[in-house]
């Protein structure tokens, strides 16, 4: 059976960095989008670009490709996304499907579910680069991509862009809680992922905000779409499935 994905990247990426995993998807029959938000494309400001600008860029990409029953399918930042998006246009979505995902509450921002020494490590970037934050190599190879090899996660690297550090300070709202919506939703979680540190998990400390949900596990990193994409397809398909 056909269904149709929208995969939501997370920070510092764009749409082709998950087009890998996309391809593995479509090869199975499916139909995957992977568009980029706004605030991740070549001559967005980064200073100025907010959480609603990301939100509302996902909801136009899908109103104006008249999509319908659609799996939305959100990777770590990208959760809050796909979280504005579903408290807006519900009647388009099949599922909700996240992929170590920020799962937040009316009112939360990003950095309210981050450790401390995250928010510590972003205030002093983006303060020394017009309100941009990037990832520091020694924190993406480690606790990022540590499923992969040097050269791998080196050249992964080298393919992220600079990411508008509003949408990590503002707080987003929504009319009613994610585990209301009338929606099936479902939580991805790669079990070697310590982008969080394992005090402060993805699952289930945020997984169980969605009330409701269909828990798929697999081994692997924050960033299966570089290191292992033909298993999170996998897994994102198990997870999308009726």
């Amino acid at each position: 059976m056909s269904d149709t994905y929208v995969l939501v990247h997370g920070a510092w990426h764009t749409g082709a960095e998950i087009e890998a995993v996309a391809e593995h998807l479509r090869k199975a029959g499916h139909t995957v989008h992977c568009p980029t938000l706004a605030g991740n494309r070549a001559g967005d400001d980064r200073a100025t670009t907010t959480l609603e600008d990301a939100i509302d860029s996902a909801v136009r990409y899908i109103e104006e490709k008249d999509l319908t029953d659609v799996r939305l399918a959100g990777h770590s930042y990208g959760g809050m996304v796909i979280s504005g998006v579903a408290d807006r246009i519900a009647q388009r979505l099949k599922r909700l499907v996240y992929i170590n995902a920020f799962v937040p509450l009316d009112g939360e921002s990003l950095n309210d579910m981050v450790p401390p020494h995250y928010i510590a490590m972003f205030d002093a970037i983006a303060g020394a680069n017009g309100n941009a934050v990037t990832l520091p190599f020694e924190v993406w190879r480690d606790a990022f991509i540590n499923d992969a090899d040097l050269a791998l996660a080196q050249a992964a690297y080298e393919k992220l862009n600079p990411h508008p550090y509003r949408t990590f300070t503002d707080k987003i709202r929504l009319k009613q809680p994610l585990a209301a919506l009338a929606l099936g939703k479902s939580y991805v979680n790669c079990q070697q992922d310590i982008a969080l540190p394992h005090s402060l998990p993805w699952h289930p400390r945020l997984s169980e905000r969605l009330g409701l949900f269909r828990l798929v596990e697999c081994p692997g990193s924050h960033e299966m779409f570089f290191s292992n994409p033909a298993r999170l397809a996998q897994a994102i398909a198990e997870a999308g499935r009726d």
